[in-house]
């Protein structure tokens, strides 16, 4: 046992007690370089050296995760024990669990017969060992006033530190936190995004790129090493779903663009190992025992949220379209043969089974709120074509828009057929390159009436878009997160006004941030769904400020369900364009 006053200091920092908000200066963290390391925290825990974690919370059960790093292989048994309050005077649930090599010595317990929107506090034990105490809350039930979520994606150990997550675990009054994927990279020790990570102390383990069960395992392990990720775990009960790089880049049901058979092995064998790591080392209740690649499921937050998390990667996702197989050597552009296979009506992204589930699950939901869960942009991103293949940047080809607005005579042969171009989508691995099933959700929701709001992740920047059926009528919005440390656009075009260009170009498009990590905070009201985005200054240094974003918001009813600004959302997005 932990002397009381260790224990009330260790509790205190990683749950985020102190909770100081808004600018973190450099004194600020040379304090908090004086506290324990991970390492020191790994020693102080021995044998939870990988924290403890919830999720998949219900309104009478929630799945407790930990692991245990054992002095001597073989079976190792594990008690467990929730409590009303943080100093477990008043023990409420207790159990035993067995674990073993055979699951990586990872436990997950699915705590049941609990009170709904009750605040619980967990911990593990072994003979060797106490763990650190987590915080998880159950789903409420019956008429709710308002539901609190905080929203990831994409976190890269080596492209900087976990702030967002650190930032997180201070807030108050979350109900959950929801994942939206790309927990973890694949990638080899100098792969994407690595360049600081030797001089961050944040190269990967294994050094090479993930292939077999024991790669995953070692990832997800080094990750959970993270205290910043630890404290999160500890803090909020998660509902995580996965994206691409949990197994490889841009996958799809029969492979992945960033597998090669031939020196890489079996796809399937890979997928397989994958997902099974995945289960072990998340807090996440699977809806099938048997399969472990089925992972949509529901949650519902009284009468007011139902949130409904979807698989557009792994189940069903047809292979992404290609600009590149649509080009002659002359350079032009097949645009009759890429749009019939874009449009090709049997072109799935969930598949038909998920559809089926997903309109059942609306159907039936009487909450206020339909909200998906989901990997990547549902939102409409046409540009003009020379801008989708990458031969005019957003800024020269506005710059072009201009000058035709303004002395149109200027314009020489090529500027005009420049302009003169139809749009094509920005992103062909979003629902752009998915058009007939995106068009199958949103009718699902439109002719059910209901409130639609997307969540997405993916592409490590923040976005807020209406989402209309190609008729134009209003069905729902988009809220899309920035990356916990994922590098965004600026990365790879860095110098374009991008953010500010892209809303000037895609009518759809009411707000975009590509310059800055961080997290969103969404709260749902009878009256209106909120989003909040909140971003980190750097992920390169120790020393970081949060930067609030703007608000945005959607009102419920069949007249309002479209992107609405929050004063002081324009100051918001003036103070991000100058950070």
């Amino acid at each position: 046992m932990l002397r009381p006053s260790r224990r009330q200091f260790i509790r205190d920092f990683t749950l985020g007690a102190a909770a100081a908000t808004g600018v973190l200066s450099l004194s600020s963290f040379q304090s908090l370089a004086n506290q324990p390391d991970p390492s020191a925290l790994a020693r102080e825990f021995s044998p939870f050296r990988h924290g403890v974690a919830s999720g998949d919370p219900l309104s009478d059960r929630v799945i407790l995760w930990t692991r245990v790093t054992p002095e001597q292989p073989g079976p190792q048994v594990v008690s467990w024990e929730m409590a009303a309050d943080a100093d477990f005077r008043h023990i409420l649930r207790a159990g035993v669990f067995v674990t073993g090599p055979e699951r990586d010595y990872t436990v997950k317990v699915d705590a049941a017969e609990l009170t709904p929107d009750t605040v619980y506090f967990y911990r593990f034990r072994t003979a060797a060992g106490l763990s650190r105490s987590g915080r998880t809350r159950t789903l409420p039930v019956g008429p709710v006033d308002q539901v609190k979520l905080v929203v990831f994606s994409c976190s890269n150990y080596p492209a900087g530190y976990f702030h967002a997550y650190r930032e997180a675990a201070k807030l108050e009054g979350v109900h959950a936190a929801v994942h939206l994927g790309d927990y973890l990279y694949e990638y080899q020790r100098d792969g994407y995004a690595s360049e600081d990570a030797a001089a961050l102390g944040r190269e990967v383990e294994p050094a090479h790129e993930l292939l077999v069960l024991e790669d995953y395992r070692q990832r997800h392990a080094q990750y959970r090493s993270d205290p910043d990720l630890q404290a999160v775990h500890a803090a909020l009960p998660f509902i995580n779903v996965w994206d691409d790089h949990e197994l490889c880049n841009d996958a799809w049901h029969g492979g992945a663009d960033n597998h090669d058979p031939d020196t890489e092995g079996n796809f399937f064998a890979r997928r397989a190992a994958a997902m099974r790591a995945y289960h072990e080392w998340l807090p996440i209740r699977a809806p099938d025992p048997d399969d472990r690649a089925k992972i949509s499921r529901s949650f519902d937050f009284g009468d007011l949220v139902s949130l409904h998390m979807l698989d557009t990667r792994h189940v069903a996702r047809d292979r992404q379209l290609i600009f590149g197989d649509y080009l002659a050597g002359d350079g032009s552009f097949d645009e009759a043969g890429f749009s019939r296979d874009l449009e090709d009506p049997t072109r799935q992204l969930i598949g038909e089974a998920q559809t089926e589930w997903l309109g059942q699950a609306l159907a039936r939901s009487r909450a206020q709120w339909q909200v998906l869960g989901q990997q990547v942009l549902m939102g409409r991103m046409d540009v003009p074509a020379p801008v989708a293949l990458d031969q005019l940047g957003v800024s020269e080809y506005l710059a072009l828009q201009d000058k035709a607005a303004i002395t149109p005579t200027a314009l020489n042969s090529v500027e005009r057929e420049q302009l003169a171009r139809s749009r094509l989508p920005n992103n062909l691995d979003a629902w752009d390159g998915y058009p007939a099933a995106r068009e199958t959700v949103l009718g699902m929701a439109r002719d059910l009436d209901k409130n639609l709001v997307v969540f997405a992740g993916d592409t490590h920047n923040a976005w807020a878009s209406n989402l209309a059926d190609t008729n134009g009528t209003p069905v729902g919005v988009e809220f899309a997160t920035a990356s916990v440390s994922s590098p965004g656009l600026e990365y790879y075009r860095p110098g374009e006004q991008l953010a500010s260009g892209l809303v000037r170009m895609i009518d759809s498009l009411k707000f975009a941030e590509t310059g800055h990590r961080g997290f969103m905070v969404v709260t749902a009201t009878r009256f209106q769904c909120l989003a909040e985005w909140h971003f980190i200054s750097t992920v390169k240094s120790r020393a970081y400020r949060t930067i609030a974003g703007p608000r945005l918001r959607v009102l419920p009813g069949a007249g309002n369900r479209v992107l609405r600004a929050v004063e002081p959302a324009e100051a918001a997005i003036e103070s991000l364009a100058e950070a």
